[in-house]
């Protein structure tokens, strides 16, 4: 569970983090040299699976290059590192695989983000705003911004499941003990109560994540009130 959280909330973070500010890029840079350009690079991404791009940085970057470990989230001695040391030895393991969580949820966040902005780019309200004497600025960002998120508000829950269902195929290129792997091993064993166990956690995280969605859309748009 720790290391199915720790990974979640970094993915988490990071999609976040680039595709809102890369799909408000690409709707006010439409057709231009950086939607292009940028579109290409993030669907390059989502065509190749994360499994198949952690072997090919495994043999490249890890065992030719030597530049990161091959294998595991910390480093043997890892406890009698001190503090410093051992953020830098979680940080040194954690570049690869987390390179491989995010690549794939990209381009959809990105799309998803660039798309309802334009469509609220193009509304009525947003013509209002500026020939009320609104800069452009403010209106993108006071008005179609928000809306905007919306739809990116309402599968926000979605990465709850993230927290705990991981992805065996990626810890399993790493050698990563995950959740994902714990499932998969415990299917392979047969393991009854431990396949329950898991699916009962899945399913209940999913359903907090469809209340959690619920009430970021309330929170994003102004007409839906929960009394």
């Amino acid at each position: 569970m720790p290391v199915a959280i720790y990974f979640g909330l970094l993915t988490a973070f990071l999609t976040y983090a680039v595709c809102l500010p890369l799909g408000v890029l690409k709707a006010l840079k439409h057709r231009t040299f950086i939607d292009t350009w940028s579109s290409v690079l993030i669907f390059l991404g989502y065509s190749i699976p994360g499994f198949a791009l952690g072997a090919i940085l495994l043999v490249h970057l890890g065992a030719r290059m030597n530049w990161f470990p091959l294998f595991g989230l910390t480093s043997p001695g890892f406890e009698q590192l001190g503090n410093w040391e051992k953020v830098k030895d979680l940080a040194h393991h954690t570049v690869l695989p987390l390179t491989c969580y995010v690549v794939g949820s990209f381009a959809m966040m990105t799309m998803m983000m660039k798309n309802s902005l334009m469509d609220n780019l193009a509304s009525d309200y947003m013509r209002t705003a500026v020939a009320k004497g609104a800069s452009f600025r403010k209106a993108v960002f006071g008005h179609a911004f928000r809306n905007s998120l919306i739809p990116i508000a309402t599968s926000f829950g979605d990465l709850v499941s993230i927290f705990v269902g991981g992805s065996m195929l990626i810890e399993t290129v790493f050698d990563i003990q995950g959740f994902g792997l714990m499932q998969y091993q415990a299917v392979l064993a047969r393991d009854v109560p431990v396949i329950m166990g898991t699916l009962t956690i899945a399913a209940f995280l999913m359903l907090i994540g469809q209340v959690l969605s619920d009430f970021c859309v309330a929170v994003v748009d102004p007409r839906i009130k929960f009394e």
